[in-house]
């Protein structure tokens, strides 16, 4: 009888492509990924039907088409640990079109780009099984909540090839990835909406990338369409004459959105959205007895690709 394959034995590799969808041979020397929640869908498409006129009833089976997969998992966000030198999930915002600058022994600063989006090849062993997924791109979510570790969740979708058994990596280093600091009044020193200071219970930031699949003859590639981001986060309750989210929705008001989470050189991350559009407030919640707002705003570009950064410093 053979031996079980055990689901939590997981190594994860990634890196950028020099060419679309040409495997860039990641290395666990150099390219692991320390992540949670890793979910595949190695085998996503459509089964197509050839619709035979039979001489009898019965299924006549189906042709597998638009062959791709589907990979999520979440990294913590923590930088480095060395301001200017890039984070191991850096490779992962970059196949999500997102610019990395590095400002040497200063900072890494990211932010949206509209054309020319980098791709990705991640390999992803269970136990002694290996997914190859080619020419990846997907999205992304950036999330704070108060007391607990703040992640980076990834959505990614890629070209298909047959899994095999191959021999693991090693070694498998994962020293680009330092311990988050969970969000607290200290580790999270500024959350401001409109340069005024909310006591938050979470946050998040969604890339809301359209990630579509495009299979023709000539060219089968997964792109990156379209992109419109969203911030969802709940805070405690102002008085109006301090923040009125109402009158701001009502005169589709953009306005600046800054949260620094992380304290210690090469340990804080800045996220910055300079145009922030206050969407409707759709209901009032409750916690502990206290009001709370569940606010929406919708990060809006000032000159292009600058709607938000994030900026490790």
């Amino acid at each position: 009888m053979p031996a079980p394959l055990y689901w939590k034995s997981k190594i994860l590799l990634a890196k950028i492509e020099t060419t679309y969808g040409t495997d860039s041979a990641p290395t666990g020397a150099l390219n692991a990924i320390l992540a949670t929640e890793v979910k595949i869908q190695p085998m996503e498409g459509s089964d197509v039907s050839r619709d035979l006129e039979l001489p009898y009833l019965g299924g006549q089976g189906t042709i597998p088409n638009e062959l791709h997969a589907k990979l999520t998992f979440r990294v913590e966000l923590a930088p480095s640990g060395t301001a200017g030198t890039a984070p191991g999930w850096g490779v992962l915002l970059r196949a999500c079109g997102v610019a990395q600058v590095i400002n040497a022994a200063t900072s890494v600063v990211y932010n949206p780009i509209s054309a020319n989006h980098e791709s990705a090849t991640i390999h992803l062993w269970i136990d002694t099984t290996r997914y190859v997924i080619r020419g990846t791109r997907g999205t992304a979510k950036i999330m704070v909540s108060a007391q607990g570790i703040p992640y980076i969740e990834y959505s990614f979708t890629g070209l298909f090839a047959a899994p095999a058994e191959t021999v693991r990596p090693s070694p498998v280093t994962l020293t680009a990835f330092q311990k988050p600091q969970v969000g607290t009044s200290t580790n999270t020193p500024v959350f401001t909406i409109n340069a005024v200071a909310f006591v938050m219970r979470s946050f998040t930031l969604d890339l809301k990338n359209a990630v579509e699949p495009r299979f023709l003859i000539g060219a089968e590639q997964i792109l990156i369409t379209q992109r419109e981001e969203e911030v969802e986060t709940v805070v405690e309750a102002q008085p109006l004459t301090a923040f009125n989210p109402f009158t701001l929705a009502q005169n589709q008001t953009s306005v600046p959105v800054v949260l620094t989470h992380g304290t210690g050189a090469g340990k804080i991350s800045t996220l910055n959205m300079p145009a922030a559009q206050v969407q409707r407030l759709q209901g009032l919640e409750s916690a502990q007895d206290i009001k709370e707002w569940p606010l929406r705003l919708a990060p809006l570009p000032v000159a292009g690709n600058d709607q938000w950064t994030l900026t490790l410093t």
